[in-house]
């Protein structure tokens, strides 16, 4: 029959790592933990937080066993503790899309609508071998660095209507940011349309494409 007091403790186990998921900002640090490593004072700035409330959230994270740190000097850089802690939050993401009706409103106030086209990996994969389209990464340059598509060029979308002249005119843009919610890639598509240019997202980003373990460059931070 076993010990009822020893399952309880089992289960209050799993538990544990379902609290540290159960606060919208601790998901948007795993998702951008999923670009790559940040230190605290970074990942408050891109989540819009102070310090003391992103240090506690990761704190959590990290007593759920769900980030490692590593210390630099003064400075203290978080990272997901493996690549299964991104297919979790992934994998959480599908399950909310699917069975939560609140989510999709939700997308759609965030992301907006319209009717740009999409590409999935395989078709940009076969159009990249055939030199039909420009990948671009419109991700800060902090994130291109820690791993980008190979091929892909680095615009951020804060600076891409200054930059817009560096992309060829006559071919495709596809545009990826850090994954299916992220609205940078969005932003993109809408602002390139309006300059002329013809321009598609690819349907997920960065954190899809690392866990179909496809092939990722890596360069060092400027």
């Amino acid at each position: 029959m076993g010990d009822p007091a020893r399952k309880a403790a089992l289960y209050d186990a799993f538990a544990r790592t379902g609290k540290a998921l159960s606060s919208g900002k601790r998901l948007e640090l795993l998702d951008l933990l999923a670009q790559g490593e940040r230190t605290v004072d970074a990942l408050a700035k891109t989540a819009g937080l102070n310090l003391t409330t992103a240090s506690a959230h990761l704190q959590t994270l990290k007593q759920a066993g769900l980030v490692a740190t590593r210390r630099e000097g003064v400075r203290i850089h978080y990272r997901l503790a493996g690549d299964d802690v991104a297919a979790l939050y992934a994998l959480l993401r599908q399950v909310a899309q699917t069975h939560q009706t609140a989510v999709e409103p939700a997308r759609t106030a965030y992301l907006g609508t319209d009717d740009a086209a999409e590409v999935d990996r395989e078709d940009l994969l076969a159009r990249t071998a055939a030199g039909e389209v420009v990948i671009l990464d419109v991700r800060p340059a902090e994130e291109y660095a820690a791993g980008h598509i190979p091929g892909a060029r680095s615009i951020p979308v804060a600076e891409l209507a200054e930059r817009i002249a560096e992309l060829p005119e006559e071919t495709e843009v596809v545009t990826y940011c850090r994954g299916a919610y992220c609205v940078l890639a969005y932003d993109a598509v809408r602002l390139l349309r309006e300059s002329g240019r013809r321009a598609v997202r690819l349907t997920d980003g960065m954190l899809e494409w690392r866990l179909a373990e496809l092939p990722v460059e890596t360069e060092s931070a400027a």
